[in-house]
C-alpha cells in the first residue's frame, strides 16, 4: 500500500459516497487508475464494506452499554460457544476477546434500562460458561470516530 492507496483510504473513511471522479481529483489522478486503485484495495479486503453511519440517539438506542465478561475456565469449547451465542445478539454491536481482568469486552446499544436488564437476564446470562458481567454505562461521548490514522 503506497501513500496514494492512503489517500484513497482518507477520503472514503470521511466520504464514503464519494464517487471515483471525485475521489480522483483529489488525489490528481486520472478515473480510471483511481477506480482500479479502489477496486484492488477491496479485493484485498482493505476495504471491507461501506456504511451508514447513525446517531444512535435518533434511533432510540440512548443507553450505550460496555459489559466485561468473564468465563469460568478458558476452554476452546467455552470460548467457541460464547462467540457463537453473542454473534446472535442484535444488541450487541461490537465484541471483543481481550486481555486481562475479564475475558471479553462487548459493547451494547439499547433503548433503556428496562431494555439492558432484559437483555441481561434473558439473553446475555443464560449463555452457557458465564461467570461473571460487570456493566459500565456510557455517560457522555466524548469522541466518535470510525476512521483509523493512515
Amino acid at each position: 500500500m503506497d501513500e496514494t492507496d492512503k489517500k484513497i483510504l482518507r477520503l472514503l473513511q470521511k466520504n464514503a459516497k464519494q464517487n471515483t471522479k471525485e475521489i480522483a481529483s483529489q488525489i490528481k489522478l486520472t478515473i480510471s487508475p483511481t477506480f482500479e486503485r479502489i477496486k484492488k484495495l477491496e479485493q484485498q479486503g482493505v476495504i471491507k464494506g461501506y456504511v451508514a453511519i447513525l446517531d444512535r440517539t435518533k434511533i432510540g438506542k440512548s443507553l450505550m452499554a460496555y459489559c466485561q465478561i468473564s468465563l469460568f475456565k478458558h476452554s476452546k469449547e467455552l470460548i467457541l460457544n460464547f462467540r457463537a451465542e453473542v454473534a446472535k445478539f442484535p444488541e450487541i454491536i461490537r465484541c471483543h476477546h481481550v486481555s486481562g481482568n475479564y475475558d471479553f469486552l462487548l459493547e451494547v446499544a439499547v433503548n433503556d434500562m428496562n431494555e439492558y436488564q432484559q437483555f441481561v437476564v434473558e439473553k446475555l446470562s443464560i449463555v452457557d460458561g458465564i461467570s461473571n458481567i460487570q456493566s459500565s454505562f456510557v455517560m457522555e461521548e466524548i469522541k466518535e470516530d470510525t476512521a483509523y490514522p493512515l
